[in-house]
């Protein structure tokens, strides 16, 4: 049976629930937040109950339930363990035509209690009537994440000069325009949102403001991450939710791209060696022009936009056209990699340095310091390096490296088809075409890569252990 959504205002009205233990007091806690006088009807309270019955927050009716409880309640919770007892109470309650909710009895029940998301004043409430809570709680957690904090905030703001906006703009469509234009300020002036006085002030003036604005663009720079769509972060995932255009990467994953807005225009500006090619040049073009005519662009790039993404440049680019950006960062390959292989990038006892090195071409190769490369006691985290892993593997051995210094050589690090070989450096090369390891990915070279060999958890792993790494002492020894 299809179920009627309703918002309902307790200020002041007698709610009724029944039964004093844990479930009670979550519901409880809810009424309390609407302002509900609240009597509960139980032998026995938890400690919260009781402490707030102590308060004069709500009203203890001691004792067994009587059905003349439920004359003066609007509404009738029942959380007792006796389903014999709710069936009674739901009974009692449906003849005085109240309304009741029996917990985790949809059938006993005439209204649910959703799963509730708090911006107050705004408020998202999820229901599978009763069917699966569970699923209804885990979309509350997704929908919550895309949901700012400081849009409660800047609600109440707008709820408070409302009458004073209306009163300026008699057009309804120009009052739309005003509030389009606003839907962006938790992201762009978030240090208005503050209990400061002077920011309370400029976010009344912005509020109040009788210049129409015209409407202005913006780009958000977003990382990505190296795949997996569970290590995006939540202000990634709400910039996809708000994104008009997007550019995204040849490596950004489908099921990243999934989340997105399902109408945003996307437009890939991929650059890979041997395919698809876009100039950066390009790319700056597309930034321009879809924020000039007014829309919300993110540029989405692969692990993060400031680690060999070349998002340096894209911002210099958007200051000097006077267009508004954001930087939304990203965990990049090095990180996700190690991660994903059961690498520690430093350790105390083998490495207290990371250098992240990209050897996509011969010109990059031929601006490194190779002595300073060659170091033992530091980690190498080398991006785009596939390609040139002979030359990688001559130049490290030639400076000194040690031949037998371990590898781990990741591909498509995070994603369900990553495989991970292991190795030591004199064999890099063959053992990379041997099991024909292909871009995207990332190498980790150095002492800590041979804990691939022993910690390696998600994906294939390949090769055989190598190196001179030693697990870590135990707790008690390193003490």
């Amino acid at each position: 049976m299809p179920l009627y959504p309703l918002f309902a205002d307790l200020r002041d009205r007698h709610v009724l629930v029944l039964g004093g233990g844990d479930v009670a007091s979550r519901r409880v806690a809810m009424l309390l937040k609407a302002g509900a006088r609240i009597t509960v009807g139980a032998r026995l309270l938890t400690p919260e109950l009781r402490e707030w019955a102590k308060q004069g927050r709500i009203t203890w009716q001691a004792g067994s339930y009587e059905a003349e409880w439920l004359e003066r309640a609007w509404l009738v919770i029942a959380a007792t363990r006796s389903r014999p007892l709710n069936t009674r109470i739901a009974a009692d309650a449906h003849a005085r035509q109240r309304l009741v909710n029996v917990v985790n009895d949809r059938s006993l029940s005439s209204f649910q209690v959703p799963a509730l998301i708090d911006r107050s004043p705004l408020l998202v409430a999820i229901t599978s009537a009763g069917a699966a809570p569970m699923l209804a709680r885990r979309l509350r957690e997704r929908i919550e994440g895309l949901l700012d904090p400081t849009r409660g905030s800047l609600l109440q703001f707008a709820l408070r000069y409302r009458a004073r906006l209306r009163a300026r703009r008699r057009d309804p469509a120009a009052d739309r325009r005003f509030y389009a234009w606003r839907r962006d300020v938790p992201a762009h002036v978030s240090s208005l949102i503050s209990p400061s006085a002077q920011a309370k002030k400029q976010l009344a003036v912005a509020l109040t403001d009788r210049r129409e604005k015209q409407a202005s663009g913006s780009v958000i720079l977003v990382g990505a991450g190296p795949g997996d769509p569970g290590l995006l972060t939540l202000h990634a995932l709400r910039a996809l939710n708000e994104a008009d255009v997007i550019l995204h990467d040849a490596l950004i994953s489908e099921p990243i791209l999934d989340l997105a807005r399902h109408d945003a225009e996307r437009i890939a500006v991929g650059k890979r060696g041997g395919a698809m090619h876009t100039p950066q040049a390009s790319i700056h073009a597309l930034m321009l022009q879809h924020a000039r005519q007014g829309k919300r662009v993110v540029r989405l790039k692969g692990g993060d936009p400031f680690v060999f993404g070349r998002g340096g440049e894209e911002l210099e680019f958007l200051r000097e056209h006077g267009i508004h950006y954001e930087v939304v960062p990203g965990i990049t390959a090095a990180l996700a990699c190690a991660a994903y292989s059961g690498v520690p990038l430093t350790h105390r006892d083998h490495a207290q340095s990371v250098r992240l090195v990209t050897a996509h071409c011969q010109l990059s190769l031929d601006t490194l310091d190779w002595s300073d490369l060659a170091r033992e006691r530091q980690t190498l985290a080398i991006y785009m390096g596939v390609s040139q892993l002979d030359e990688l593997a001559r130049q490290l051995l030639a400076h000194g490296r040690s031949a037998d210094t371990p590898f781990a050589l990741i591909e498509s690090g995070s994603l369900p088809q990553q495989r991970t070989l292991t190795g030591a450096l004199q064999a890099l090369p063959v053992l990379a075409a041997r099991h024909d390891i292909r871009a995207p990915a990332l190498i980790i070279l150095g002492e800590v890569a041979a804990q691939a060999s022993v910690s390696h958890w998600y994906g294939e792993l390949l090769g055989e252990p190598q190196g001179k790494f030693t697990l870590p002492r135990p707790l008690a020894d390193a003490a």
